[in-house]
């Protein structure tokens, strides 16, 4: 009951967030406001949050965790290719399920075009993510990948998803046509990699 509590009030303070940003930009919102629409003290909004920012990528961390747990469980035989691309789809069905069911994969694309400090955050984000994910795919296969391979395939995957996705929820496309763009993009970078290891 208690997670339950925490996440109503993580997705009220997300929503209430992104509804402001809308409506008065990002930049002339404040922490004090977005607590205020979420109906919490701003004490609450910086157990959930360090900053406004957070809010943007508020689900970030949580899908990466996800992605990481995979490669943790390889199955017998997988080959590294199919394992990756089975980690990305885990991230993309959290997405289909979290950001863009509720709105917010939307907003964020308007809010980085638009916004500098977002731009820098999201390419850091990006950037710790791949780190993470290439380090776990290089650690289920140790002896089939040197740092360069494992961070070349994952960047490839990430960047082709992310750009994708940018495209699809640029366009306004439903939530799972976005999704269906995702996991083409995996696909398609996760077969030209595999085609190069299997010559």
């Amino acid at each position: 009951m208690r997670e339950r509590k925490k996440r109503r009030t993580r997705e009220a303070l997300i929503t209430a967030a992104m509804g402001l940003f809308r409506s008065q930009g990002y930049e002339q919102t404040t922490v004090a406001q977005i607590a205020a629409a979420a109906e919490v003290s701003v004490r609450t909004f910086f157990l959930h949050f360090p900053a406004k920012e957070d809010l943007v990528m508020a689900e970030v961390s949580e899908r990466v965790t996800l992605g990481v747990r995979v490669f943790e469980q390889p199955l017998p035989g997988e080959h590294l290719t199919d394992l990756l691309l089975r980690a990305v789809n885990q991230m993309i069905t959290h997405t289909g399920d979290t950001d863009l069911v509720s709105g917010v994969a939307y907003s964020r694309v308007q809010l980085i075009v638009s916004v500098p400090d977002l731009q820098a955050r999201m390419l850091r984000r990006l950037a710790e993510a791949q780190a993470l994910i290439a380090d776990a795919l290089r650690r289920a296969y140790p002896e089939a990948l040197d740092p360069i391979a494992a961070a070349a395939v994952v960047g490839s995957v990430v960047g082709a998803v992310t750009a994708a996705a940018a495209v699809s929820v640029s366009r306004e496309d439903p939530p799972e046509r976005v999704v269906a763009a995702m996991r083409r993009a995996a696909g398609l970078a996760v077969g030209d990699f595999r085609a190069l290891i299997d010559q």
